[in-house]
């Protein structure tokens, strides 16, 4: 009988900063075996995506942006309403732990690799779902620190790869993880289908999810009643529903299946929208046919999964990464100004016209890559 005291006890931390990292590194935790102690420190919101999976450790951080940096102005709007406050408490947290675990793995982008850097952390574990490969490659000071503080990172694209192998790091692009780990969950969104297209509306996790849905349903109301798809609504952790309703006069219904992940509806009688909690997402990107979408990672995993998405932009959005993304998405993504009448023009060309539908759902296929990198990077953690 082996003494327990010469078991080791191995013990993982994943640092996550967003909404989507949340979701992803929670879906990786979940296929760990359950004799790995995990926990998770979401630098930037309430973690909701860890609920049930593993505990939560760390500083709560809520910043406005949430870290969202697609918009213009956000950084300096964080900082003018005290995001500043936000860091000594992070670092200082990272800075006790240092050594407690085994592991530390990282999923965004470089932010959390800086910050643990900063507090002394090395032979991190990187997922990089940030970058795309279809822009920018990393920084001199980016592969600088990736070096130093990452024994392993994985990439979604082999230029990405390729550059920090140039410098001597481990580094792999064995598929995008973002497709391994779609959200799925109890919501039986193709029973509720009942015309002949449907549409799932993402209108994000942040400060800009109301004035983003507001939008999308106006844009919803310049379509014919009979030319309408049946609208399905993944709400995000921390988004208040009521507010939504307030916003684009809909009614909210309470009147919910047994389903767990069921929200109930809002409507005014002539539009109907069906709501599930953002970690069935999957179940209603299934049962639609394309997506009008504001969000990011969910954007990323909708076109992957072949389903054209409808975007807008306004004067607000940093408009050097939207268009570092969209060197990536091209056609599967159809761009258009912030305006309903746009939006809702863009929306009816897709619904009535199958044969372009089928043509942007493979380039979103093509252009995203399929799964696999999940059985890599569980690989390389379990050794």
């Amino acid at each position: 009988m082996v003494p327990e005291a010469s078991v080791r006890r191995r013990r993982f931390l994943f640092i996550s900063n967003g909404h989507g990292e949340d979701w992803i590194a929670a879906a990786i935790i979940a296929r760990l075996p359950k004799t790995i102690e995990v926990e998770a420190y979401p630098m930037i919101g309430a973690g909701n995506a860890f609920t049930g999976i593993c505990p939560i450790v760390g500083p709560r951080a809520t910043l406005a942006s949430e870290g969202w940096r697609n918009v213009k102005g956000s950084l300096q709007r964080d900082l003018a309403n005290g995001g500043l406050k936000t860091v000594p408490p992070a670092l200082r947290f990272l800075r006790r732990i240092r050594g407690k675990y085994e592991r530390v793995i990282v999923v965004g982008d470089v932010t959390g690799v800086l910050a643990a850097y900063a507090t002394g952390h090395r032979d991190l574990i990187y997922l990089d779902v940030y970058k795309t490969g279809a822009a920018r490659l990393y920084s001199a000071a980016e592969r600088f620190v990736i070096k130093r503080a990452c024994r392993t990172v994985f990439c979604r694209a082999d230029s990405l790869a390729q550059s920090l192998e140039s410098v001597g790091v481990d580094a792999r692009s064995a598929g995008n993880v973002m497709m391994d780990t779609v959200p799925h969950g109890n919501y039986d969104a193709q029973a509720r289908r009942s015309r002949r297209l449907g549409v799932t509306l993402l209108p994000g996790s942040r400060a800009l999810t109301a004035e983003s849905f507001e939008l999308q349903i106006d844009a919803l109301r310049t379509l014919p009643i009979d030319e309408r798809p049946d609208i399905f609504l993944a709400v995000a952790g921390g988004i208040n529903i009521d507010d939504l309703a307030k916003k684009t006069g809909l009614r909210r219904s309470h009147m919910l299946s047994a389903e767990s992940d069921d929200l109930g509806e809002l409507t005014d009688g002539e539009l109907t929208v069906q709501m599930a909690r953002g970690g069935a997402m999957g179940n209603l990107l299934e049962a639609s046919d394309l997506v009008l979408s504001q969000a990011g990672t969910a954007t990323v995993q909708a076109l992957g999964l072949g389903r054209p998405a409808v975007t807008f932009v306004n004067q607000r959005d940093r408009r050097s990464r939207f268009n570092d993304e969209q060197k990536l998405f091209g056609d599967a993504r159809t761009v258009v100004s912030a305006d309903a009448g746009a939006i809702g023009a863009a929306l009816r060309n897709l619904l009535g016209d199958d044969e372009e539908r089928r043509r942007q759902a493979n380039i979103g296929r093509q252009r995203i890559g399929g799964p696999g990198a999940m059985q890599a990077i569980l690989d390389v953690l379990e050794t």
